[in-house]
């Protein structure tokens, strides 16, 4: 992405941070979000929409199409966009995936299949079949490790299979949860290592179900889990879970081509509790490749307050009716997707939503992947390293850690990396029936 001249010294001038999340809110918010605004008219491509911009064009088509239950005609572009990121085609059918290896040549298969969940309970019905799980000792199985540079510009050194495993990056807990760290050496002269992982399971259509424990928190962490098609923009991107540093609210964004927009930014209108940041239109290209956004109103979806409550799920859904994410807290997770058979139609209003009547789903989302990362620093968190104004950012990075750059303080400050890590109990994905 390319600033306008005009428009980048107009920012370094006035001083501002570059933020997607600051941007209008609800007006209960007057004062934090006045900041907001101003600094979103001082930037034509904010720093978190860098991240988005780079990291959906490196990554390469997945191996496997599924669309099940998709009743609309959509298009699906055959060249794969980017740089070649290791994936192999599978042998056949849904369950077939290699699993990662250094080298991103096909491994031993997954081990899981649509009978690996939880069986539904006699109490439910759903229209929602079970595809695909991720979770105890098979987690990492059908994923593949990122080991390139991080195209978002993080201090981090994204490793292999081998290297995370062997370096204590990835592991399963006792309790059976998959762990994804940062390193903590107390000084490294390069980068900090870290772990990217993505999919080789793609799907169009689907309902992704998240059951995190814990995720990356504290200054100068940039997490993310995250659903991505090839050729970004065109096969679109949905973010499920974004923040930097100590930000305590979740924030969801979808980024796509020209022509998909969100009819209304009010939240009656569109059944959401969340608050749109960063306006309607959802197209990169036309908004400095930030897409729409929405910020959750809970103060406990993301970061160290998520942590605090033992975490919870957190569920993307793409049908017919649009896309939508919601969130529900660890003591509040439906009975109906503790017994795998979710019914989002019983779920109340979502965090987000793109409705269909605005943004054709599978039109402009398709042959998606999920992917966790962690990086540090980078475009977003170490740009607004020394900003305020967002919840959980009311004292900046900067004065809090004594530190004048995020750079040097990731460099030096390893034991404060302790708490940047996931610990996930289960990633599954649905599709209808």
């Amino acid at each position: 992405m390319h600033l306008p001249t005009t428009l980048l010294l107009l920012v370094l001038s006035q001083g501002f941070p570059v933020d997607a999340q600051f941007s209008a809110g609800h007006i209960v918010k007057r004062t934090a979000d006045r900041f907001h605004t101003v600094a979103l008219k001082h930037s034509a491509g904010l720093a978190r929409d860098i991240r988005t911009a780079f990291k959906g064009m490196l990554v390469a088509q997945p191996p496997v199409r599924v669309s099940v239950g998709i009743t609309k005609p959509y298009c699906v572009s055959s060249k794969s966009g980017g740089v070649h990121s290791g994936f192999q085609p599978a042998t056949n059918g849904t369950n077939s995936n290699p699993s990662p290896t250094t080298s991103g040549k096909p491994g031993k298969p997954t081990g899981t299949s649509t009978s690996s969940g939880a069986s539904p309970s006699s109490t439910f019905t759903s229209d929602w079949k079970l595809v695909q799980s991720y979770a105890g000792n098979s987690f990492f199985n059908g994923w593949t490790f990122w080991d390139q540079p991080d195209p978002t510009h993080g201090t981090v050194q994204y490793v292999n299979s081998d290297d995370a495993s062997s370096g204590n990056l990835t592991s399963i807990n006792s309790a059976g949860n998959a762990i994804m760290r940062v390193d903590t050496t107390p000084q490294v002269s390069g980068n900090r290592k870290s772990v990217r992982i993505q999919t080789n399971f793609s799907y169009t259509g689907g309902l992704v179900v998240l059951d995190s424990v814990h995720m990356p928190t504290g200054c100068g962490t940039w997490p993310a889990f995250w659903s991505n098609g090839p050729n970004w923009p065109a096969g679109g991107e949905i973010d499920i879970v974004e923040g930097v540093n100590d930000y305590t609210n979740n924030q969801a964004t979808i980024h796509t081509n020209p022509g998909c927009n969100m009819p209304s930014s009010n939240t009656n209108t569109l059944d959401i509790s969340g608050s749109v940041v960063g306006g309607t239109n959802c197209a990169a290209a036309q908004t400095g490749n930030q897409g729409c956004g929405v910020r959750a109103s809970q103060t406990n979806s993301f970061g160290a307050a998520f942590n605090s409550i033992g975490g919870g799920v957190y569920a993307m859904q793409w049908d017919n009716s649009g896309v939508s994410v919601f969130f529900f807290p660890r003591s509040s997770i439906p009975a109906d997707i503790t017994a795998g058979a979710p019914n989002p139609d019983n779920w109340g209003a979502a965090t987000a939503r793109w409705p269909a009547s605005s943004c054709n789903p599978f039109q402009f989302f398709q042959d998606h992947s999920a992917i966790f990362d962690t990086t540090l620093c980078g475009d977003w968190a170490s740009g607004v390293w020394g900003a305020t104004g967002v919840p959980g950012q009311e004292q900046s990075c900067a004065q809090r850690t004594g530190v004048s750059t995020c750079e040097a303080f990731v460099a030096n400050n390893g034991a404060a990396f302790s708490e940047a890590y996931w610990e996930v109990k289960s990633v599954k994905i649905y599709q209808t029936k």
